[in-house]
């Protein structure tokens, strides 16, 4: 368990959602349960679960059901991560092997498809129409998302507009469906379900803009990723999107060379061009914009200590280094 308070808050339910994870992996091929576990056991910090929880105790829920949205959300996110893996041909996440290099892209993909369907069947167990509404759409917009992702690749013309509607559909739309889900769970007013709905999406833009600066300043140990990999895929993320914007005509031209190629030769001159554009304090920027957008969200919230932890989570989402 990790440390910080935001966790503590809810540590008792946080256990018991990782057994509801374990006993749903549950398969009678062997091989379905053995990525399963070996992909959910990978130490992520499971933030969507987290929100879950919160955001459903801040409204005064308590219950299996509460726990069961949790893993039902987490579920989703690792199917969608067993999938990325695949798409983006990644050799690590977490700071160990894909589930797709140790086991290749077939079996993952497959898994994946069985977490898709495990966690549909865990919606229907939990009878709530509107969860089932709102998780289902977030899983098609989530598909858009990834999808537009992938045809801007090598795409040095991306604008930041639709870098945002990228990030807001492959990473943003989980963490609002997370919020969001949990306020229908618990019958919240129109106007809190809305704010709920509104800092989930906040906070997860400022998550995946956290994510891409990072790509610039981190190493991999750190990250638990390989660096440079959005640059190895020619994926035009914001610090790139912006140094081709404001910076000098020649970091300009090599970053949209360096897009257009894709590979990773030149990620130590495109991390110097990228540093002196500006780009990375103005990525730094705009993600505490989001998250301040989405704390001031939280004053929907009766005050408690889980509408303190949501604040506090929050706040890790800018300040953290991995």
């Amino acid at each position: 368990m990790q440390p910080q308070a935001f966790y503590r808050a809810v540590a008792d339910d946080f256990s018991a959602v990782d057994g509801i994870i374990k006993k749903q992996l549950t398969s009678r091929v062997p091989l379905v349960s053995k990525i399963g576990d070996y992909i959910t056991s990978a130490g992520g910090k499971r933030l969507r679960p987290l929100l879950v929880l919160l955001c459903g105790k801040a409204l005064g829920r308590e219950g299996d059901d509460l726990r069961l949205l949790a893993a039902t959300i987490e579920f989703l996110h690792t199917a969608t991560l067993l999938h990325d893996d695949v798409v983006d041909m990644s050799g690590m996440r977490r700071g160990r092997s894909t589930a797709n290099a140790m086991w290749g892209n077939a079996p993952s993909v497959l898994v994946g498809d069985f977490l898709y369907s495990r966690s549909f069947e865990m919606m229907v167990e939990l009878g709530s129409m509107p969860v089932m509404k709102i998780l289902s759409q977030a899983t098609r917009i989530i598909a858009e998302g990834e999808v537009l992702q992938l045809s801007k690749v090598r795409d040095a013309s991306t604008t930041e507009e639709t870098y945002m509607e990228v990030i807001r559909g492959k990473t943003a739309m989980l963490f609002e469906a997370s919020t969001h889900s949990a306020a229908a769970l618990c019958e919240a007013s129109p106007e809190q379900a809305e704010a709920l709905r509104t800092f989930g999406d906040h906070l997860g833009v400022a998550f995946q803009l956290v994510d891409d600066l990072l790509d610039y300043k981190g190493d991999a140990e750190t990250l638990g990723k390989n660096v440079g990999d959005d640059l190895a895929e020619g994926k035009p993320t914001l610090p790139l999107i912006y140094t081709m914007r404001e910076g000098t005509p020649e970091q300009a031209a090599l970053v949209r060379q360096a897009i257009q190629k894709g590979g990773i030769e030149d990620l130590e001159s495109i991390r110097i061009a990228v540093e002196a554009s500006g780009s990375l304090e103005y990525t730094a920027q705009l993600a505490r914009d989001y998250v301040a957008r989405a704390i001031k969200c939280l004053e929907a919230l009766p005050a408690s200590e889980y509408r303190d932890a949501l604040v506090e989570l929050s706040e890790f989402a800018v300040a953290r280094t991995h």
